[in-house]
């Protein structure tokens, strides 16, 4: 049962904030769908979950539409960062009535996990939404994303405004789950390296659109920071994609992404270094820099 998308476009005052996007999300993966701000990161969720229709395109789940298909809607679950003001209506709910809103909608809510996750995180049920923190809203996400037990559940920005502590809790929750389950989940985050040793698969989003997917290790393996001398690093990186080039005089640094079979010559004065996601993704997305 794969959630799939193709050629999604969206467009908004005559702009596409998304490109023709095409997806294949097999179950019993945890992906990342990471991208810097105004990426299209929660355009994207919203329109695979039926929440925002797409301008052009179409989005199954196991071969049917997602849209407006109440039998294939009760399999996702998006759960998207909360803002408790008085735009969105929340601001004079309660927790508990949010929740029992959502155990309404998801056929197979789980209430004794719901009952565990509330006393873990210490969610004051009855205080109203408008009162809480940035990090006991998203307490609450997290217990409906948990607990839907949809196949596949949609995560935006989970540990918004959580200590590094609920965090590391959070983590563990969502590993516990997926070994349980093998549900699918899909999670957006700005923290990513915290993220990194979760995420199987990620999905790199830029401007409307996907410019890397595939194995998290593999990714993070194939990239490299070059180092040395202008006219060495130029050498040593010669017919290789590169990426966020950075000088400082005459010293230059690159990052690199190696296709099979290909490495950095090494024979030149240049030091190579390995480097993390966080590192490979700002190399992908971010601004060139010299001095």
């Amino acid at each position: 049962m794969s959630l799939t998308c193709d050629a999604i476009t969206k467009t908004y005052s005559g702009r596409d904030v998304l490109q023709g996007i095409s997806l294949d999300l097999q179950p019993g993966k945890i992906y990342g769908l990471i991208g810097r701000n105004g990426a299209g990161k929660t355009t994207l969720l919203s329109i695979l979950t039926a929440q925002n229709p797409a301008s052009r395109g179409t989005v199954l789940l196991d071969g049917q539409p997602v849209w407006e298909n109440r039998r294939v809607l009760e399999k996702l679950c998006f759960s998207r960062e909360l803002n408790a003001n008085a735009e969105s209506g929340l601001t004079a709910m309660k927790p508990k009535e949010y929740l029992r809103i959502a155990a309404t909608y998801y056929v197979n809510w789980d209430k004794e996990l719901e009952k565990r996750l509330i006393g873990l995180f210490r969610l004051d049920v009855k205080k109203k939404m408008g009162r809480l923190s940035k990090g006991m809203l998203s307490m609450v996400t997290i217990i409906v994303a948990l607990c839907s037990k949809a196949p596949y559940t949609f995560l935006d920005e989970p540990v918004a405004g959580l200590d590094v502590v609920a965090r590391e809790q959070f983590y563990k929750l969502l590993l516990e789950e997926y070994a349980a389950t093998k549900r699918t989940f899909v999670i957006s985050t700005h923290i990513i390296e915290e993220a990194a040793n979760v995420l199987e698969d990620i999905i790199i989003l830029h401007e409307g659109k996907i410019i890397a997917e595939g194995n998290t290790q593999e990714f993070v393996d194939s990239a490299r920071h070059v180092s040395g001398k202008a006219e060495d690093v130029d050498a040593a990186v010669k017919s290789l994609e590169v990426h966020h080039t950075e000088t400082v005089g005459r010293s230059k640094g690159v990052t690199v992404f190696l296709k099979p079979g290909q490495t950095v010559d090494e024979s030149f004065d240049v030091s190579v270094q390995a480097v993390n996601l966080q590192q490979a993704f700002v190399a992908l997305c971010g601004e060139e820099t010299a001095t």
